[in-house]
This record gives structure tokens, C-alpha cells and sequence, in this order.
């Protein structure tokens, strides 16, 4: 969501790690979009050749509208689960 256009594998990969703060390979990044799109919350394409790439295409992912919906079912699932944590017992 917040790749827009640039959802491919590097910058994919990359804004996984800054998020979690761990190093991640690119199969650990292939797997889980590709099970992603396999439930139809992910879509991807191949984009056109470029030179820049030796004459081959990225693969571009976007999130789908079930994906959307499943983000904020989750989300909410998780603020839910939050509110009812005593702040105390997590020290």
C-alpha cells in the first residue's frame, strides 16, 4: 500500500526489513506474496522489459479489495485484543 506503482521484489524486500528490523531474502519475501495472491489478496503482472534490466520484467504486486478487507478485519482484530490487555501485565 504504501509501494503504490514500485510493489516489486527489491523495494518489497527492503520496507519489510526497515518495518521489522531484520534482514530478509528475496524467498522469504516470494513465498508469502505468492500465497498471498494464491487467496486473491494479492494480484501481481509482469511489467514490460526494460534495457535497465538486461530485457526482463519485475513482477508488480497490488493489494486487492479482499485484501483491503482482510488488512482491516485483522486490524481491528488486533485493536480489539489490544483494548483488552491491562498495560500493566505486558512490563
Amino acid at each position: 500500500m504504501q509501494l503504490k506503482e514500485q510493489a516489486y521484489s527489491v523495494p518489497i524486500k527492503r520496507k519489510v526489513s526497515e518495518i521489522s528490523g531484520k534482514k530478509w531474502s528475496f524467498g522469504a519475501v516470494y513465498v508469502p506474496l505468492h500465497r498471498l495472491e494464491k487467496k486473491g489478496l494479492v494480484q501481481s503482472h509482469l511489467s514490460n522489459p526494460t534495457q535497465k534490466r538486461g530485457g526482463r520484467s519485475k513482477r508488480i504486486y497490488k493489494i486487492t479489495q479482499a485484501g483491503l478487507k482482510s488488512l482491516a478485519e485483522v486490524r481491528e482484530l488486533q485493536k480489539n485484543m489490544w483494548a483488552e490487555e491491562p498495560e500493566h501485565s505486558l512490563e
